[in-house]
C-alpha cells in the first residue's frame, strides 16, 4: 500500500510516502514558514496544494491508496489508530486546549487533504496511544477527582509512537521477547520524554497531561514547582504569557540560549559556562527519571537512546551515562562515538546493562499502522 504520512506544526508540514510492502520511501519533504508571510504559503491547505504538486513530479503518476496522520492528542477517547471521518475530526479537534501546539495544526492537515483528496481514506495515529496501559497509580495526579472527571487532568504522555516502535526494535535486537523486555527508553529530541517499558507496554513516561511536564527539552521547561505559575500571574503575567515562555522561551534555549544541542555541546567544549550549566541541568534530570524507571520496571534489561539527540550526540549520551555508576551503566568509548543508522549497543562489556541506540522511525510506523486500519475496513 502505498501511503501518504503527514506531520502538520503550526508553520510546517511534513510528508513523506512510504510503500508498505517493500517500505521504500518513494517521496519526502517540508513546506515551511506556512502563515507567515514571506512568501511562505498563507495556510495549510495552500500547503496542501504544493505538497499535492511535489508529489505528482515525485510519483510520477502513481496513486496514493491512504493518509497517516500524526495527531499528538488522543485523549481518552483515542488508544488505537482510527479511521477518520467527520466526527473523529471534531473529537481531535476538542482536544486542541490539551496539545495547543499540536493538535489545532493536525486538524487543519486533516481538513487540507479532505479538501484535496475527499475520496481518500485517512487515519489518525495518536502519540498518546501507546501509553493507554499506564496503570491509575501512574497516570492519577493527586488532585481534587472532579478535576479528573469533568477536565480529565491525567497523564496521557506522548511520543507513543516512536516509544512503541522502538521499544520493539530494541527487543529484536537483544533477542528478547518484546513481552518479557523491561527497559527504560529516552526520546531526546527537541521534545524529550523517557518511559519506562514492563512486559513490552508503557507503565510510566515522563510528559503529562501535555508535553510541557518532565524532562529539560529544547524550549520548554519540564518539572517545575506549580506555584511558580501563581506566582507569576500575581505579578501581572497573564496566562498566554507564561504559556508561551514555558513552551517556546524556557528549556535548554533559556540556560543556554539556544535550543540546538550540536551547538550547546560546541560552546559547553569551548568554555562557554551557560552551555556547561544547560548540559549538567538536562543531564541530571535526565539520569534521576533513568533511576527512578529503573526501579519502576523491576530492574531494566536495557537502555535505549533514540530521536535526533539520543541518536547523534555522543557528548551528551555520555554527561547522562556518567550519572548512572550507582546502577552499574558503563560505555563502551568508542562505540559511543561511532556513527550509525542501524541498532547497535554501545555499552562496555562489563556494563550491568546493555546501553542502546535505536533510531526511530516514526514514519514507518505511522504508515503501517494507516495501511492496518484501512485493509480491515477494506475486509469489513
Amino acid at each position: 500500500m502505498r501511503v501518504l504520512v503527514i506531520n502538520s506544526g503550526s508553520s510546517s508540514l511534513k510528508y513523506q510516502v512510504r510503500d508498505t510492502v517493500t517500505q521504500e520511501v518513494e517521496a519526502n519533504g517540508q513546506i515551511e514558514r506556512i502563515g507567515e508571510g514571506a512568501g511562505g504559503p498563507a495556510d495549510h491547505g495552500e500547503a496542501m496544494e504544493l505538497v499535492a504538486a511535489a508529489l505528482e513530479r515525485e510519483l510520477a503518476g502513481k496513486p496514493l491508496d491512504a493518509v497517516g496522520h500524526r495527531v499528538v492528542h488522543g485523549g481518552e477517547r483515542f488508544g488505537e489508530p482510527e479511521l477518520i471521518n467527520n466526527e473523529i475530526t471534531r473529537s481531535i479537534e476538542r482536544l486542541n486546549p490539551l496539545a495547543p501546539l499540536h493538535n489545532p495544526a493536525n486538524v487543519l492537515g486533516i481538513r487540507a487533504i479532505t479538501a484535496k483528496w475527499p475520496a481518500l481514506p485517512q487515519v489518525a495515529v495518536f502519540d498518546t496511544a501507546f501509553h493507554r496501559t499506564l496503570p491509575e497509580h501512574a497516570w492519577r495526579y493527586a488532585v481534587p477527582d472532579p478535576l479528573y472527571r469533568q477536565y480529565g487532568i491525567r497523564r496521557y504522555g506522548f511520543h507513543g509512537t516512536s516509544h512503541e516502535f522502538v521499544t520493539g526494535r530494541a527487543a529484536e535486537l537483544l533477542g528478547i521477547p518484546l513481552k518479557e523486555f523491561n527497559a527504560v527508553v529516552a526520546h531526546l529530541g527537541n521534545g524529550v520524554s523517557l518511559t519506562a517499558i514492563q512486559g513490552g507496554a508503557s507503565v510510566d513516561t515522563s510528559m503529562g497531561f501535555t508535553p510541557l511536564e518532565g524532562l529539560v527539552m529544547g524550549t520548554r521547561s519540564g518539572d517545575l514547582d506549580p506555584s511558580i505559575l501563581i506566582y507569576l500571574q500575581r505579578q501581572g503575567l497573564s496566562a498566554d504569557d507564561i504559556d508561551a515562555m514555558l513552551n517556546r522561551e524556557s528549556g535548554l534555549k533559556a540556560l543556554a540560549g539556544d535550543n540546538d544541542m550540536r551547538a550547546i555541546v560546541d560552546a559547553a567544549e569551548a568554555g562557554d559556562g551557560r552551555a556547561r550549566t544547560a548540559l549538567a541541568v538536562a543531564s541530571y534530570r535526565l539520569a534521576k527519571y533513568i533511576g527512578g524507571y529503573h526501579v519502576a520496571v523491576g530492574g531494566a534489561q536495557a537502555l535505549v537512546f533514540t530521536a535526533g539527540i539520543g541518536e547523534n550526540s555522543a557528548a551528551f549520551r555520555a554527561l547522562v551515562a556518567d550519572r548512572l555508576g550507582a546502577l552499574g551503566i558503563k560505555l563502551d568509548a568508542a562505540a559511543n562515538l561511532e556513527r550509525s543508522s542501524a541498532p547497535r549497543v554501545i555499552s562496555a562489556a562489563d556494563s550491568a546493562i546493555p546501553v542502546l541506540v535505536v533510531p526511530t522511525d516514526e514514519e514507518r510506523a505511522i504508515a503501517d499502522a494507516t495501511a492496518a486500519v484501512v485493509l480491515q475496513a477494506r475486509a469489513g
